[in-house]
């Protein structure tokens, strides 16, 4: 697929995809599911990419949720009827696209509404020290439904209701969204791209196999009591008894030299 509406870089073992609609605060479209959809199975089947960031263009927002404008369009208004697999707020993220791969959230300005999909589902999130955080669903008279319930998986129940009741009324700081661990880190706004290809560079050391099993025991750990979330992952840890990294990782270490890691494209 040729994106219009999103950049996708690969280097180092890392990939950098970028919302690219920054004259739209990058609010997201249908076709911008689509594009996003194929880009995290370009993540998923890369052998050459071991972990992905994701972040917006510009330094006003990083996305400010579903684009109201292309929403109302004809060729749009279908989508408000549409199911759970077809609506395109589901198709956007790697957790809802199975990317097992990690993933690294740079917020390089506002989050509202539908933006807040990419921070419940993304791994390790850090933000620009000028970015807000809010949602204006019910000032808009819609349900603030599925972010939310996305978002009680990560920070205090109070912190939800905030932001999802509140329409917007106040905007969280970088500095609540760090305290409340909606956030794990708060940076400069211009380093803040610096700082996430460093931490993407320390993960893309690491065994890609190991890494993308060790993500999807945690979250699918969280869709299960902790009886069935521990079985699941020791089922996991099962199945990579057969990767050959686990002989490699051992191997480098007794040599003390870099470890030669099979790729990941499941």
């Amino acid at each position: 697929m040729e994106f219009e509406t999103i950049l996708f870089e690969k280097s180092d073992g890392i990939a950098t995809i970028t919302l690219n609609r920054p004259q739209q605060y990058n609010a997201f479209t249908p076709r911008m599911a689509d594009e996003l959809a194929a880009a995290w199975t370009q993540v998923s089947t890369s052998p050459d990419v071991v972990c992905a960031i994701l972040t917006g263009a510009g330094e006003k927002a990083f996305c400010t949720g579903m684009d109201v404008v292309a929403a109302m369009d004809d060729a749009n208004r279908e989508t408000a009827s549409q199911s759970r697999e077809q609506a395109p707020w589901f198709r956007l993220t790697p957790l809802q696209n199975r990317c097992w791969k990690p993933v690294l959230l740079a917020i390089n300005g506002m989050v509202n509404g539908g933006g807040f999909h990419f921070v419940a589902d993304c791994d390790i999130t850090i933000c620009a020290d000028h970015a807000t955080f809010f949602d204006t669903h019910v000032k808009m008279g819609l349900v603030a439904g599925i972010e939310p319930v996305g978002l009680t998986r990560r920070i205090p129940l109070e912190s939800v209701f905030r932001l999802a009741l509140m329409g917007g009324g106040e905007r969280m700081t970088a500095a609540e969204a760090l305290r409340i661990g909606l956030v794990g880190e708060v940076v400069p706004g211009d380093q803040l791209m610096t700082r996430a290809r460093e931490i993407a560079t320390k993960i893309a050391q690491h065994s890609p196999t190991a890494l993308a099993r060790t993500k999807q025991a945690i979250w699918q750990g969280l869709e299960t009591g902790l009886d069935a979330a521990i079985e699941n992952a020791w089922e996991i840890i099962g199945r990579h008894n057969d990767c050959p990294d686990i002989a490699e990782g051992g191997k480098a270490f007794a040599e003390k030299r870099a470890p030669s890691w099979v790729p990941f494209t499941e």
